[in-house]
């Protein structure tokens, strides 16, 4: 059984769903290790290559979603959260979906430039665009790189609204741009945070800040006038399931004013990698975690169905919403959404040699 790597989430690097050629390591007594688990590297360095995308903005009409336009600076997450649904992207460019997608990024090379020319294109309909919607956009290495703070500045400068989900401490940089796009109602910030236990986060999510440090991070945006929430995501059965009252009472301590969450999904390649983390991290109570996740979905690991895939089925799920839903009512949070952003300042970019508008 493979051993965990310090700094990461999966155990191991399993091919992802599209791979044509499948090759498996075995010990077959020759080898001057008395076994493979002695070869496990201590540690793996994470790499980030240039992505020349074409477009920037994407777009989705799934109706469980509160948002149809968003915009994802990195492919991959070096946060290396072991339940993370964007797990399985990686297989779409030849890479696994385990140690590959939180040790080999890309990031989207020009992304400014993208964007106002996507604005700038006159049949754009200016909605609010949500950042971070698939992987986070406060990786590690944007406090280098400046993609998701380039993306923020485009829509400072032409009024566009954007909200952003994340985990990552390093929004506290662009705290200021957030606070003077707050000022005319075109942001909010949803920040993740499933459990405040320390222990259970170092394994749960390796690399991504302290419960401390998100709630720290929501008080500082809420101080400069930034609508910030609490995403309770996701609700892990029997693992983080007891914390949801606790999680949302701190949260509405920091100054959230809105809340939501999600229960565990484990699509495509998620649901071995999250067999195989249970194992090692949680091995007494693994048939119990899981033996209740098929309870949610419909006697399976995953249920993609709209309408059910983010909040389960049956008695356990409609006893969680119950749960939560009081617990905001108690703690005054609004559930499920937070206020709409304005879209009427949008102002798009001039293309140079394009006629001006006629004023009369």
């Amino acid at each position: 059984m493979a051993k965990p790597i310090k700094g990461r989430g999966a155990l191991s690097r399993p091919p992802g769903r599209f791979d044509r050629q499948v090759t498996e390591a075995i010990d077959d007594g020759w080898s001057a290790a008395s076994s493979l688990e002695d070869e496990t590297p201590a540690s793996i360095a994470t790499s980030c290559d240039a992505e020349r995308a074409k477009t920037i903005i994407t777009r989705n009409n799934s109706p469980d979603i509160p948002f149809d336009q968003s915009i994802n600076p990195y492919r991959g997450c070096e946060h290396g959260c072991i339940y993370c649904y964007a797990r399985p992207s990686h297989a779409f460019v030849g890479l696994s979906p385990g140690l590959d997608f939180e040790t080999k990024l890309f990031y989207k090379q020009d992304a400014a430039r993208l964007l106002e020319s996507e604005l700038a294109k006159p049949g754009y309909v200016c909605k609010t665009i949500m950042l971070g919607s698939n992987t986070d956009p406060y990786q590690p290495v944007e406090r280098r790189l400046l993609v998701t703070r380039s993306i923020l500045q485009v829509m400072q400068r032409y009024k566009h609204p954007v909200s952003v989900i994340t985990k990552g401490a390093l929004i506290e940089r662009d705290i200021e741009l957030l606070a003077d796009l707050a000022q005319h109602n075109l942001t909010n910030v949803m920040i993740s945070l499933p459990t405040l236990d320390v222990g259970l986060k170092r394994t749960l999510e390796p690399r991504a800040a302290s419960p401390a440090a998100r709630l720290r991070v929501m008080r500082q945006l809420a101080d400069a006038g930034v609508p910030v929430g609490v995403m309770v995501a996701p609700v892990i059965p029997v693992v983080t399931d007891d914390e949801i009252e606790k999680v949302l009472e701190a949260a509405a301590a920091a100054g959230a004013l809105s809340a939501s969450y999600v229960m565990l999904r484990l699509p495509f390649e998620v649901k071995d990698l999250f067999r195989e983390w249970l194992a090692e991290h949680f091995s007494e109570r693994a048939a119990h975690v899981m033996a209740r996740v098929n309870d949610l979905r419909g006697g399976r690991d995953n249920d993609p169905a709209f309408k059910t895939r983010m909040s389960g089925q049956g008695v356990f799920a409609e006893l969680i919403r119950k749960r939560f839903e009081l617990a905001c009512r108690r703690l005054g949070l609004r559930q499920n959404r937070a206020a709409a952003l304005d879209t009427r300042q949008f102002c798009p970019p001039q293309v140079a040699g394009a006629q001006l508008a006629m004023a009369f």
